[in-house]
């Protein structure tokens, strides 16, 4: 899952849908701090609301990964788009079609959130843009053994690039996730897998219920005309 849903439930509960968004945060800004649920447990009841809140969300985003990943939905969609990868790259490129169908889909994925519920991002936004990222950072901190003096920076930036939004438009999509590929240190893609992105596109939507089913997410944000 990416940060729109992850987050988008929780529009009414800033610093809740700011904790959804840290482990996503922190992997863009400073990998070597991350999250474990074991040092974030500790704080969902502790005595300072915002910081529990924080923690509750951080929590919730660990808690929603485990079960994405270890369903046969998941494992189903990315092997359908890391095929479609495949045949656009070549038999010889190595893993980058499977992380691409990873990525892709949970980006696709969003997309498809967005596009069914008009409005949801902008209060997405306006939630984020509410809480204070030192607040936000301090309890990070104090969650994880390394410290960052990096995320409160992120946290405005992230708000002002709204890049969420290019998600439901193929070549900013595929901008994005060049990003993506440079940051972790793979080639790019050429202008031509922006017919990847278009294909799979009906993939994730036709398997958003299973990927987010009503046990687990919001039935009305799934099933949004």
């Amino acid at each position: 899952m990416n940060y729109f849903a992850h987050g988008c439930r929780y529009v009414d509960r800033p610093y809740f849908l700011a904790g959804t968004a840290c482990p996503d945060w922190l992997s863009a800004v400073d990998r070597k701090v991350r999250l474990r649920a074991r040092n974030v447990g500790p704080f969902i009841e502790g005595p300072d609301e915002l910081r529990s809140e924080i923690a509750a969300g951080v929590s919730r985003h660990l808690e929603d990964d485990d079960w994405f990943h270890g369903s046969r939905a998941f494992a189903e969609t990315t092997g359908h788009i890391a095929v479609l990868f495949r045949k656009h790259l070549g038999p010889d490129d190595g893993f980058r079609p499977g992380f691409l169908g990873h990525i892709a889909m949970e980006l696709l994925l969003d997309a498809v959130l967005i596009s069914r519920n008009p409005g949801l991002l902008d209060r997405y936004y306006e939630a984020v843009s509410s809480v204070e990222p030192d607040i936000v950072e301090s309890a990070v901190n104090a969650m994880c053994p390394r410290s960052t003096e990096n995320l409160s920076k992120l946290i405005p930036k992230f708000v002002e690039v709204r890049f969420l939004a290019d998600y439901v438009h193929p070549e900013r999509l595929m901008y994005r996730v060049n990003q993506v590929l440079k940051r972790v240190g793979l080639p790019v893609l050429d202008q031509g897998a922006t017919a990847v992105f278009e294909a799979a596109l009906p993939i994730v939507e036709s398997q958003s219920a299973l990927l987010l089913p009503p046990d687990r997410f919001s039935k009305a944000l799934v099933e949004a005309a």
